[in-house]
């Protein structure tokens, strides 16, 4: 009775809801009585299989868009960076795992696999990846053979981009297409004649006049991903000193970095030029020897330069040199260093354009006539008059060009002496202001270096925190040099003083890490270290190449040595007892040079009729035979020469 009440009663209060009073009444005592009640089924969860795929489609989903946004609106940036950790993590990783004493004879193999992924990774990002890599490339030398070989092969040939993405930067920096009726030139040819890593060269007409001009246009991502690259360079750079290789690297970062700044600034570029053609034009040594294309500032911006179109040989086209001078190529052929030798033919025509890209059609786009008859002063009048220019940049202008590869130089009959040749220097975007004080040291180190006064080389390269002068010395020189041999003795139980040679071969882990040794005692205070050396000395090597191409016409280190002794004799900030000293000094070196010229003469004659090879042929062999014992370095064919 008391349970029928307390049922009805909550029933009628509502006090199972209204879900409830219906189950409730169609439901028996005995169910009645189970309190409380059955709670209703759960829903059944997807299999988990599905769960993960969509947990991946959403993964999958992100990323896209992650990677088109970075794509499209950055250039690509991210994804460049993550293959560049990636490839620096695996460089690391394998050098860590793989060397090792174990696995000595495995090294050659690592070394090998590194190399690849190096350059791989520079070809594929492209863009300022391939200046990083010449950069680094510019002391290849010390660096195990196959990245040797690798840094070699980079060249800066890139894909052109449609001229429509060339439009478009053209009417943001000047406000004009650049043809057609409103257009900045008459004639704008929309097929690039060279295209490189940072930017492409179209030929162009001037509006009127018979006029034609080379209209440098910088590729629009370049500038997008700029900061990225150069941070991603500066963590590697950390990353190989302080974890993989235990090297002194990572203090050429913030030089090499503002000096690659600079070379996406074409006004800047401009301004260099027109900077060098005044130095040109008041040196009387050079006036008329050489020219530096005029730019057109009304049509030059930040990412559009304009200067005069050059007709002319590139010099990396040795046969069309030759037969501009009147010269037959040499009985053993001399192998190309820095570039690939541009295309040439038996025709009366050679193409303007420097070595062809594979991403750019290789017809002719303009040529050049060559004269009637053959220019005077043959190879030697070239290298004579190149030799001399970038000496004079080094030792009285403090200005220096860093970049002459012969992609870059153009050699035309002279306007003022259509019989003589006369040297087009191009592409002015990377330069180095030489310090007044380095300038003294640097004069001092090159008469130290050639009259083999220790003492001399010591004080200077001291001074720059480097140790080990006799190797300082010839990698300037691009020579062995001894200034003093310093035998490492034993004492027997006699007293006998011995010479103490090394008793085995050493390993390839062992020679390895004595290259490290010996690098780390060469690099002895990075801090005090002259920047400026790193350009210096990559200018040098390419000179050499230049000169090394052409059999040597010249002697290259002779007439270096001249103007950095002459240079201080011209120099106005000195006092006349000043001068009158650097005279005695100059005189007293002319004299120790004349072995200079008897060694050169010596080995010319004899490399042309007994060994076939020419001067800077047999200087190269000396280096990589002195790299070899002296650092225990393998040096690969050529690698000296720039």
């Amino acid at each position: 009775m008391l349970r029928s009440s307390f049922s009805k009663r909550h029933v009628q209060t509502g006090g199972f809801g209204t879900a409830a009073r219906h189950r409730l009444a169609g439901q028996s005592r005995r169910e009645l009585s189970t309190f409380p009640p059955t709670p209703p089924k759960l829903k059944l969860r997807p299999p988990r299989l599905q769960r993960y795929g969509r947990r991946m489609a959403y993964v999958t989903l992100g990323l896209g868009t992650v990677f088109a946004a970075d794509k499209y609106f950055n250039a690509s940036s991210i994804l460049r960076n993550l293959r560049t950790l990636y490839t620096c993590a695996a460089i690391t990783l394998d050098y860590k795992m793989n060397f090792t004493p174990e696995k000595s004879e495995q090294i050659p193999e690592l070394h090998e696999r590194v190399a690849q992924r190096v350059y791989d990774l520079l070809t594929s990002n492209g863009g300022l990846y391939i200046k990083i890599g010449q950069a680094i490339g510019a002391n290849a030398a010390v660096l195990p053979k196959p990245m040797q070989i690798k840094f070699a092969s980079l060249f800066d040939n890139a894909p052109q981009v449609p001229y429509s993405t060339i439009r478009k930067v053209f009417i943001k920096e000047l406000g004009k297409p650049p043809d057609g009726p409103d257009g900045v030139f008459e004639i704008f040819e929309e097929t690039a004649v060279a295209s490189a890593s940072i930017a492409q060269v179209h030929k162009a007409k001037l509006w009127g006049k018979d006029e034609w001009v080379a209209v440098k246009v910088q590729k629009p991502e370049v500038g997008i991903q700029m900061e990225w690259d150069l941070g991603a360079y500066r963590a590697v750079m950390w990353m190989f000193e302080n974890w993989a290789f235990d090297l002194p690297v990572y203090f050429v970062v913030d030089f090499v970095s503002s000096h690659l700044r600079q070379e996406l600034d074409f006004e800047r570029e401009a301004e260099n030029a027109r900077k060098t053609a005044g130095f040109v034009e008041n040196e009387p040594r050079l006036r008329g020897k050489v020219h530096i294309p005029t730019v057109y500032p009304e049509y030059t911006t930040k990412k559009v330069m304009t200067a005069e179109w050059i007709d002319g040989v590139r010099l990396s086209d040795r046969k069309g040199i030759r037969k501009l001078v009147g010269e037959q190529e040499p009985i053993v052929d001399v192998p190309m260093p820095i570039a690939v030798a541009s295309a040439s033919s038996d025709e009366d025509t050679t193409t303007l354009a420097p070595a062809p890209s594979p991403f750019i059609e290789s017809r002719p786009t303009t040529t050049f006539n060559f004269p009637d008859k053959p220019l005077k002063g043959g190879t030697k009048s070239i290298m004579q008059i190149m030799v001399e220019l970038f000496s004079a940049q080094m030792f009285e202008w403090g200005w220096v060009h860093c970049d002459p590869h012969p992609g870059n130089i153009v050699i035309r009959p002279s306007p003022s002496d259509p019989t003589r040749p006369q040297l087009v220097l191009l592409d002015h975007g990377l330069y180095v202001h030489v310090p007044k004080k380095f300038e003294g040291e640097w004069v001092r180190l090159w008469r130290g270096m050639l009259s083999g006064d220790f003492g001399e080389v010591e004080n200077v390269t001291k001074g720059w925190g480097i140790g080990m002068p006799d190797l300082m010395a010839s990698f300037t020189l691009m020579r062995p040099v001894v200034l003093r041999r310093n035998r490492r003795v034993v004492t027997t139980k006699k007293g006998e003083v011995k010479e103490d040679k090394p008793k085995r071969k050493l390993t390839q882990y062992e020679t390895s890490v004595l290259m490290k040794e010996r690098l780390r005692g060469f690099l002895k205070d990075t801090d005090r270290m002259p920047k400026v050396l790193i350009f210096l000395t990559r200018n040098m090597r390419m000179v050499q190449g230049n000169n090394q191409s052409l059999g040597s016409p010249v002697n290259r280190i002779k007439i270096t040595g001249y103007w950095a002794s002459r240079s201080q004799i011209r120099n106005s900030n000195l006092s006349i007892a000043q001068r009158l000293k650097e005279t005695w000094h100059h005189i007293v070196f002319r004299t120790i040079m004349l072995s200079l010229d008897i060694s050169f003469w010596k080995t010319k004659f004899v490399d042309t009729w007994i060994r076939r090879r020419n001067f800077e042929e047999e200087l190269e062999r000396n280096m990589r035979e002195f790299a070899k014992e002296g650092l225990g370095i393998d040096v690969g064919e050529g690698v000296f020469a720039g």
